[in-house]
């Protein structure tokens, strides 16, 4: 595994995990120190363990074996690229974080749902709202419950153009607001405008990382190459 060493004011190292399905070995790190001081994105073919990544980071799932260790007190919000709605309205969807935090108000549920771009739609039922704007319903949940830490499994995958600038727009806000961001993509040109740190996984294995100019221009592991060409070539 490639690593160009760089300084982490905050990280998340990983040792001796595993994590295992049916038999089959879905994750293998040895040691990774990951950064979660910078805007970080999780690349990979599909099928690499991306999604089982960030799950174990969030603590959703536990690794067969080894540890995971926070560098600081680290309070994480997952938003996965398939997120059940419940049948009521965009609003009651939002507010659903209530139930697990007492201390979110109904007046920081309004803030968010305008700060997404929700308000015209806010008593529109959910399951009617279209993929760009489900996704703004998943953001503005993870927003209320002000993480440390915000890990999106493909966040703009089948959003238009439009949707997509909307979407990448609150990233960056996360960003600008002190909250950490963790991301999958397959979208390089995307990766490129909001990462500065890549983590590349392929067959459940961190084959390397390290910041994105290097990383575009000058990949160090063969798999990385043979990825960057089959994914150019995709665009």
């Amino acid at each position: 595994m490639v690593d160009m060493k760089m300084p982490f004011t905050r990280f998340i190292e990983l040792n001796h995990i595993t994590v295992t399905s049916n038999g089959r070995t879905i994750l293998n790190i040895p040691h990774a120190v990951i950064p979660a001081d910078r805007p970080t994105a999780c690349i990979g073919p599909n099928g690499a363990g991306k999604t089982t990544f960030l799950k174990l980071i969030d603590g959703l799932i536990k690794p067969n074996t080894g540890t995971i260790t926070y560098s600081s007190p680290s309070k994480t919000a997952l938003v996965l690229h398939h997120t059940p709605m419940m049948k009521a309205t965009a609003r009651a969807n939002i507010a659903l974080v209530q139930d697990t935090d007492r201390s979110i108000l109904n007046q920081d549920v309004e803030w968010v749902i305008e700060r997404v771009g929700l308000s015209h739609l806010a008593s529109s039922p959910a399951q009617k709202l279209s993929a760009g704007e489900r996704q703004k319903l998943c953001l503005a949940r993870a927003i209320l419950q002000k993480p440390n830490l915000v890990l999106l499994d493909e966040p703009t995958a089948n959003l238009d153009p439009g949707a997509t600038e909307q979407v990448e727009k609150i990233i960056r806000d996360f960003n600008t607001q002190g909250t950490d961001v963790l991301f999958s993509s397959h979208q390089l040109a995307q990766v490129k405008r909001l990462a500065e740190y890549i983590i590349f996984i392929d067959d459940g294995e961190i084959k390397e990382k390290g910041p994105v100019g290097p990383f575009f221009s000058n990949p160090q592991t063969s798999a990385a190459k043979h990825y960057l060409h089959q994914e150019l070539l995709s665009e």
